[in-house]
């Protein structure tokens, strides 16, 4: 990351005044879910930085929630970070420093910092007290040490059920920040753990797991989301009681918000298992699975986030800047080529019935290396059904009774007649072509305003279309927001719409990942789910244009 922020000058100030001699960021995903774009941020500051200064980022899972965790996010995770360009000098799990956190607990235990306290859950907020009102000492808070230490050997060996009993840290329970009122650090949690199995029935919490997890690996900037800024406080009192022989610096960015883009992961776990959605990887998920899905590019993502820059801010940005760095990538490395998501057959009357032709057609004309292919021509084709009008208004230049167009990379056509099924729809075209007009020739004679993409009905491959739309409006949700209505009552119905067409022979090999530019249509991507050998299924993208400007 070349640009310069506030996280950049305190890095290399630390490194010039001796504060430290290297550099070691982690990016520390749980494993309770598939990661999203604003995890990319958190991925590319981290790994970006680390190597500006020729440090080292680790990838470390905090596991430290059995209940919610999978070895399936695990392996997710990996793949998404991998495939966003990085990699990382060690791996690490929270979960195989269990026993030094388990003893750190009773170290503070043994210095009169931590207690067991039997409060439920409900209690212990209750007596956690408000923003304007100090919390209450837990009836358990004064129990000896020795008492301390043997509960909390019991809770160990599995003595007590769930929720029978916690460890908590005994700060202060009339300081002004919430998250210093003796934190509940450890809870009973009987069950099996991903990584450590049956070890364990007791786990630590996030906010005592966190700092010690980074301290042990020796992490010397510990970069996260400005919602951390509260627990900083807390994150530095657990090193230094833990007496923690490394001590890392936590500093917070703002995190990443994109319009009509849901990027909460209890609500993205809430799609998927409520079947609103098609998995993490649906292509209208902000997870990077979901995006590399749809057809974005790791390139893309990256200059996307690079450019939002880094700083405490945390604004929305809109969702057009996005697409409009994946349309920049690719514009030069897409083939240009032809596809027909809603076909009308045309059928050209005087073309030689059982002829055709082969036509030259360049594969992209941004990127002349790309050369140049050949497509069929003959007597039927197919044309857009939006492409053809009966009673058009003004200034409407496509294929109407009359009127002559351009067919892209062929001939011009005229339509004569028009033909339509029982309830009077329009199901055929007939119109005859003029050979003198064969694009490449230099024909001049005459112009014509309309230009239409089209594919060869002989030979075009039946394929699928799946166009999307964002799965929440934005808008919507503002102006009809009520505290009895959920954010599943936003959803977009037309968030996707499936539409069976044709497309050119040339791709009749493609494979999973595979990009084109449609003539008109946008960006496309060939689904790693659900293409065939016989039937390709295409995500769009993007659509070619967008009203946004980037402001350099």
């Amino acid at each position: 990351m070349e640009q310069s922020n506030f996280i950049r000058t305190i890095i290399k100030e630390d490194l010039e005044n001796g504060k430290r001699d290297t550099v070691v960021t982690r990016f520390p995903p749980e494993p309770n879910g598939y990661l999203h774009i604003g995890h990319a941020k958190s991925i590319i500051i981290n790994f970006g930085l680390a190597d500006d200064f020729n440090g080292q980022t680790n990838l470390r899972f905090d596991d430290t929630n059995p209940l919610k965790e999978d070895q399936e996010y695990v392996d997710a995770i990996k793949e998404d970070v991998k495939w966003l360009g990085y990699d990382w000098e060690e791996l690490h799990y929270a979960s195989n420093y269990f026993d030094e956190m388990y003893n750190r607990a009773v170290l503070l235990i043994k210095k009169g910092k931590a207690y067991v306290d039997d409060l439920n859950q409900d209690e212990i907020r209750e007596y956690r007290g408000t923003l304007t009102e100090p919390g209450k000492e837990s009836p358990y808070r004064n129990r000896s040490i020795e008492e301390n230490l043997d509960l909390f050997e019991k809770m160990k060996n599995g003595e007590y059920e769930n929720g029978q009993k916690v460890l908590r840290a005994k700060i202060d329970m009339s300081s002004p920040n919430l998250n210093l009122r003796d934190p509940v650090i450890y809870r009973i949690s009987h069950a099996t753990h991903h990584n450590t199995g049956d070890t364990w029935c007791i786990y630590p919490m996030y906010a005592f797991a966190h700092p010690l997890e980074d301290a042990i690996e020796g992490v010397t900037h510990s970069l996260c989301t400005t919602e951390f800024e509260d627990q900083r406080p807390l994150y530095n009192w657990i090193v230094a009681e833990c007496e923690m022989e490394n001590q890392p610096q936590q500093i917070e960015f703002g995190r990443l918000n994109i319009t009509n883009t849901v990027m909460s992961k209890r609500k993205l776990k809430q799609l998927v298992d409520e079947g609103i959605v098609d998995g993490w990887d649906d292509p209208r998920m902000p997870t990077i699975s979901g995006l590399r899905r749809k057809g974005y590019t790791a390139s893309a993502i990256r200059e996307f986030v690079q450019e939002t820059g880094v700083s405490k801010g945390s604004g929305a940005v809109d969702e057009m800047m996005l697409e409009h760095y994946v349309r920049e990538d690719l514009k030069l490395s897409a083939p240009r080529t032809m596809g027909i998501l809603k076909p009308l057959k045309v059928v050209i009357t005087n073309y030689p019935e059982g002829e055709s032709e082969w036509l030259e057609a360049e594969n992209n004309p941004e990127n002349e290396e790309m050369g140049t292919r050949q497509i069929p021509f003959s007597r039927e084709i197919y044309i857009e059904q939006e492409d053809f009008m009966e009673n058009p208004p003004k200034k409407y230049f496509r294929l109407f009774p009359g009127n002559e167009v351009r067919l892209k990379h062929a001939y011009f056509i005229k339509c004569n007649d028009v033909i339509k099924d029982e309830d009077g729809n329009v199901v055929e075209l007939h119109c005859t072509y003029d050979v003198e007009t064969k694009s490449g020739t230099g024909f001049t004679g005459r112009k014509v305003k309309g230009t239409l993409h089209w594919v060869d009905a002989k030979s075009a491959i039946p394929a699928e279309f799946r166009l999307y739309e964002p799965l929440v409006l934005d808008e919507q949700m503002k102006e009809e927001a009520s505290e009895d209505k959920d954010f599943l009552d936003y959803i977009n119905p037309n968030s996707l719409e499936v539409v069976q067409g044709f497309i050119e022979p040339n791709l009749k090999d493609v494979q999973p990942q595979d990009k084109f530019q449609f003539f008109r249509h946008g960006y496309f991507n060939v689904d790693s789910k659900y293409s065939t050998p016989e039937k390709p299924v295409f995500n769009r993208i993007v659509s070619l244009k967008s009203s946004f400007k980037l402001n350099k």
